[in-house]
């Protein structure tokens, strides 16, 4: 049986449209938009997402009314996007060449720039290397570089033991990652567990359980030896010369996040001459937990750098 165009017309579209795209250096990356034609001429923000998680960990993005337009993709050797040829260009320089390429390839010519846990270390160094691609920053739970030394806040350790044991747990996890593989894939991932994970300290209650089920899914099809060999690479990123930043910035911070503490983040913002500090009692995951809150922060950002 035929459709109608109107029949069509009326079907919802997809909450996330996935695409190949190459990078600068020739690597296959899947990226990905909530809105790739850009037929709501919404406002375009380029999401710099936490490493290896997905458009899951967003809520309020996956709602056809979000108010933005969404460019984003999945990192090297994750989610579908090619391993380098190269297995140690998976830095944060490399992610910068990737967001260029995904702006380049949606006709973004520049935009507000949201990151999340290491993706704000990449949006930083966007802003920084290709200012003139960059009108806003919107950090979420991240600090721009060194941000292994600033994780385990909340229990107030020195950078130098922080970043200590921090790396030392990401070595240690690549190197028995091949046998742990198997297992967490079958992991079963529902409410039940995202309730256990919530109330651990580690992530608080959210706000869509089945959502979060399904990003925790996903993120668990990732090898774990690859993960943190990216993770690794990725803690070589040193502090973001924040005096070159010229552009507004919002930092989201979580009371209680052991992934980027609090304090470095109101740290990184009081050096940036044009930047707001808004701290929510949550974790790492405020975007999860908070979504609308969050998502109220951006959408009155945006608005603000026009």
């Amino acid at each position: 049986m035929s459709t109608s165009a109107e029949e069509t017309s009326r079907r919802p579209r997809p909450a996330v449209v996935f695409t190949d795209i190459l990078s600068d250096d020739g690597t296959r990356i899947r990226a990905w938009s909530n809105d790739p034609d850009d037929e709501r001429g919404a406002p375009t923000v380029l999401l710099c997402n936490g490493l290896g998680t997905n458009a899951f960990a967003w809520p309020a993005l996956l709602d056809p009314g979000c108010g933005v337009r969404v460019i984003s993709w999945n990192h090297r050797g994750i989610g579908g996007s090619a391993r380098p040829r190269d297995p140690e260009r998976v830095d944060v320089e490399a992610f910068v060449e990737d967001a260029l390429s995904v702006m380049d390839h949606y006709g973004v010519d520049r935009a507000v720039a949201m990151g999340w846990s290491i993706g704000v270390n990449t949006m930083f160094e966007l802003a920084v290397r290709h200012p003139e691609r960059v009108s806003g920053l919107f950090a979420v739970a991240g600090v721009p570089g060194d941000t292994f030394a600033t994780m385990l806040g909340p229990l107030h350790l020195p950078r130098v033991a922080a970043r200590a044991l921090t790396v030392g747990f990401s070595h240690a996890i690549r190197v028995s990652g091949r046998v742990l593989s198997p297992v967490a894939r079958r992991l079963p991932i529902g409410r039940r567990t995202v309730g256990v994970i919530s109330h651990s300290g580690f992530m608080f209650p959210v706000a869509d359980p089945d959502l979060t089920a399904a990003a925790i899914r996903e993120f668990l099809q990732v090898p774990l030896d690859w993960y943190f060999h990216v993770a690794l690479r990725t803690s070589e990123h040193g502090r973001v010369r924040l005096s070159q930043v010229r552009v507004p910035a919002v930092f989201v911070a979580g009371t209680w996040d052991l992934m980027a503490g609090a304090r470095h983040m109101a740290q990184a913002a009081a050096r940036v001459d044009d930047a707001t500090y808004v701290e929510l009692p949550g974790s790492h995951f405020i975007q999860m937990e908070q979504p609308e809150r969050v998502h109220a922060l951006l959408l009155d950002f945006v608005r603000r750098v026009g």
